[in-house]
């Protein structure tokens, strides 16, 4: 489930072996799409944060509107990902996210330096996404070893984060967020790896798993900055 924009579906078969040429066009493909999904969320946070969307879903009933709905938007794109629909769909998804990240919006705007942290987050995510995409265009030996670790690493993480919703630990989610922010920042070089080596041949589908990657990278930096740097009125 990855592979997204130039706004228009670029056909490639299934197991097809690319030629280095259309591996450029899906990597192209894949930034604009990438870009535009950002209008959507920018468009569904803004939307939750006016409407207390995040007020509304809390806890557990949050967790499961958020994995209800990212799990049926993921089927979607991925049973459209070969059609000009798929596009369509992933920008729906990137939307919902937006609206799913609203509550972590509104509570760091609750800040008085709320604002400024947004942006310092904006910033670092976008920083560890040029670095990565950097460093995956000069590594030339396959990374196609790191998968094993990265999901090893991502079940941790999700087992640390359920076991945590339930005690509430602040340095239990410190702890969780820094090493998201590491899995997900490797996660981003090896999606990109994927494309680049030809292993990923669907440019919505590796939209899908570099703009997850990108989320889960603002969403804890965004937390992080939250903790540490944030000032109460």
């Amino acid at each position: 489930m990855n592979d997204p924009v130039n706004g228009f579906v670029y056909p490639v078969g299934y197991g097809q072996v690319l030629t280095p040429t259309e591996r450029q066009r899906v990597l192209r493909n894949t930034y604009w799409l990438l870009a535009l999904s950002m209008v959507p969320t920018v468009l569904g946070a803004w939307l939750g944060v006016e409407l207390q969307i995040g007020q509304m879903l809390r806890g557990i009933l949050g967790m499961v509107v958020f994995l209800g709905g990212a799990f049926g938007f993921m089927v979607a794109i991925e049973r459209t990902k070969h059609t000009s629909t798929g596009v369509t769909v992933l920008l729906g998804f990137t939307f919902f996210m937006g609206l799913m990240l609203s509550g972590l919006i509104s509570h760091t705007l609750g800040f008085r330096n709320g604002p400024e942290l947004i942006m310092t987050a904006f910033a670092g995510t976008a920083g560890v996404f040029f670095g990565m995409a950097t460093l995956a265009s000069v590594i030339k030996t396959s990374v196609e070893g790191l998968g094993k670790w990265l999901m090893a690493g991502l079940m941790v993480l999700i087992v640390g984060s359920i076991i945590n919703l339930f005690v509430g630990s602040t340095g239990a989610m410190l702890v969780i967020s820094m090493l998201a922010i590491a899995i997900f920042s490797l996660y981003i070089l090896y999606d990109l790896k994927q494309i680049m080596e030809g292993g990923e041949t669907n440019y919505i589908s590796a939209t899908l798993r570099i703009y997850l990657d990108v989320y889960n990278v603002f969403v804890n930096l965004l937390s992080l900055l939250g903790i540490f740097g944030g000032e109460r009125e």
